[in-house]
């Protein structure tokens, strides 16, 4: 649960995007996106594969 203590004197602005912040670097958003729907086990080690293949080139093209 992410949650954020507003200080005295401090701006609801303020609070709202130290609020985001936690947010974002929780990982909520992301978790809740990647349990919505089913991917099979097959799909899931592709894209693992393709990612690890991208992954492998941007690392050849900071090498050269």
């Amino acid at each position: 649960m992410v949650g954020v203590v507003v200080n005295d004197n401090e701006s609801i602005d303020r609070a709202i995007k130290r609020f985001k912040k936690k947010y974002e670097r929780s990982g909520v958003l992301k978790e809740f996106k990647k349990r919505t729907f089913f991917t099979k086990p097959s799909v899931k080690k592709r894209m693992k594969l393709v990612k690890a293949i991208r992954r492998n080139q941007r690392t050849d093209e900071e090498m050269q």
